[in-house]
């Protein structure tokens, strides 16, 4: 092997005490303070709400296979097209990412482990009960919130008793976001090896401390306004009711303000595990390592200004959209940089296609058909066209799916033999990566078409002359959904049948997890890493 684990003298004793601290049965997961433990649990926990999320989708493409109303009512299908936003996004890809942190951060910064771990196993154990509230809106009178996850007035206003559980479970949310944020702050900055500076950093250490402050600032912001909501509905304030002097545009301002940062906690960190990946089968450093770090500081800046043209449909002043719209073309800049890096550290690099990079490699080029299709957007007078069409839903799946999952699975299929100790079934990873890249475009690249010819998002039925571009694309998201459950086969075969890796899975590896062995000790960097091992496994 390239490196052995490091352990301080008499190897023998520090297993036993791992042995005895290690608790054992259903009070290891619910009492759960380990850094591994609770990113196994947000793991799980983002793949069961992936599977939830993907079943509504499937609802939603099979109802839009045909037009007229084949199988579901428009009540059920708005239902749908709201807890498949709200679960896909507060449910599978944020604490897929939050269980990445828990389990990498610490071992990427030689950290013994989280710097709160009591307040980290309370920040995932809120998620359940929040996810249980709402999806527990099927099952109360007038049914799931029929709004769109963006919950606009006056809309939900107009709601059951779905409406204040749905807010509940949106303050839990937020609550679990807010402290697993200030938990990954304080670990980054208080308990970094000694050596490891700021500019040492792994980039997806970056990636996740910029996204934490992000999280932060603009959580807050959609509590506010969705408790402005509630005091609507039930207290007699009218924020946003036009009747008593409020304005339900008022609470777009305040929901994107919140939205767009949003958008880029979903995809910052996944811009750090590609930029960890590509350099790892390239057998290169990243190219331009310092500014990547100010490319992911500078578009999480940008965020906080352009939020308002999610809204250019809604009458406001010129220089509004003039500035909105250059400032979203600004974003550009700093993401381009980022493809353009990628590129070059691949450029002339020994590369390997092992699954990670597959992903890695679609990720680069199916993110930038969002990006593209995000400047398209961005300008004004071709917003009208697109605005509240499938054109909208293509683009931000193209930056969801194919960017924000795909980087997800490529940091599984990475570091999962870190985690087990095995490796996984590369032949059937594969497949996965094939089924799933050609059914993805399958999937949604036909929305392009027909939000550019018209049809509006978020109806249960269409007319005629959209029907071949939609069956396309109802069978293209049936094969990718029945593809994925290849992926959680091969992770479960992984976890259960011996297949030893050593300690650096792949040969162009570099980073401090990879001095440990695999799977990594139950607790990490008892002893923290030297120096010397710091500045070895951070050459840029």
């Amino acid at each position: 092997m390239m490196s052995t684990p490091l352990s301080p003298p008499h190897a023998e004793a520090p297993a036993l005490h791992d042995e005895h601290a290690k608790p054992h049965g259903w009070r290891r997961w619910v009492f759960a303070t380990n850094h591994k433990d609770i990113g196994t649990m947000y793991l799980v926990f983002s793949c069961l709400m992936w599977i939830v999320g993907g079943a509504f989708a499937m609802l939603i493409r099979l109802e839009l296979f045909h037009p007229g109303l084949q199988f579901l009512d428009p009540t059920f299908f708005n239902s749908l097209t709201t807890t498949h936003g709200l679960t896909m996004i507060f449910g599978a890809i944020m604490p897929a990412f939050v269980g990445l942190a828990n389990w990498m951060v610490p071992l990427q910064i030689g950290a013994p482990d989280m710097a709160l771990p009591r307040l980290n196993n309370f920040s995932f154990w809120i998620l359940p009960f929040a996810f249980a509230i709402l999806l527990g809106t099927y099952f109360v009178p007038g049914g799931a919130p029929g709004t769109g996850w963006t919950l606009y007035p006056p809309l939900s206003l107009q709601q059951g008793d779905a409406f204040p559980m749905t807010i509940f479970a949106i303050h839990l949310m937020g609550i679990s976001s807010i402290l697993g944020a200030i938990n990954i702050i304080v670990t980054i900055m208080n308990m970094r090896a000694p050596g490891m500076t700021l500019l040492r950093m792994p980039l997806f250490v970056w990636g996740w401390l910029i996204t934490a402050y992000l999280l932060i600032a603009v959580m807050p912001v959609l509590a506010g306004s969705v408790t402005m909501l509630l005091t609507d509905h039930y207290f007699g304030t009218t924020f946003f009711t036009a009747a008593g002097g409020g304005d339900p545009v008022m609470y777009q301002h305040l929901f994107w303000f919140f939205g767009h940062p949003e958008v880029y906690i979903m995809i910052l960190p996944g811009f750090g595990l590609i930029s960890e990946i590509i350099p790892a089968f390239s057998r290169k450093p990243i190219f331009g390592y310092e500014t990547m770090v100010y490319a992911i500081a500078s578009i999480a800046f940008l965020s906080f200004i352009v939020w308002a043209h999610h809204m250019f449909t809604v009458g406001m002043p010129l220089a509004g959209e003039l500035f909105f719209m250059l400032t979203t073309m600004l974003i550009a800049i700093p993401t381009g940089v980022k493809v353009f890096n990628w590129t070059a550290t691949m450029w002339r690099g020994s590369l390997s296609f092992e699954p990670p990079m597959l992903f890695a490699v679609a990720f680069i080029f199916l993110f930038t058909i969002g990006g593209f299709s995000g400047l398209m957007v961005a300008i004004v007078p071709a917003d009208y066209q697109y605005h509240d069409t499938y054109f909208v839903v293509a683009h931000f799946h193209y930056v969801l799916v194919t960017g924000a999952l795909f980087a997800i699975q490529a940091a599984v299929y990475y570091w999962l033999p870190k985690w087990t100790g095995n490796m996984y079934d590369i032949r059937l990873a594969k497949w996965h990566f094939w089924l799933s890249a050609i059914s993805v475009n399958v999937l949604f690249f036909p929305q392009h078409f027909l939000g550019l010819a018209g049809m509006p998002r978020r109806i249960p039925d269409y007319p005629v002359q959209f029907t071949d571009w939609n069956m396309v694309s109802s069978i293209g998201g049936f094969v990718y959904g029945v593809s994925q459950f290849l992926f959680v086969y091969v992770i479960w075969k992984c976890v259960k049948v011996p297949n030893p890796v050593g300690d650096r899975a792949w040969e162009g590896a570099r980073g401090l997890e990879w001095e440990l062995s695999s799977p990594p000790p139950y607790h990490s960097w008892e002893t923290p890493p030297s120096p010397a091992i710091v500045a070895r496994g951070a050459e840029h």
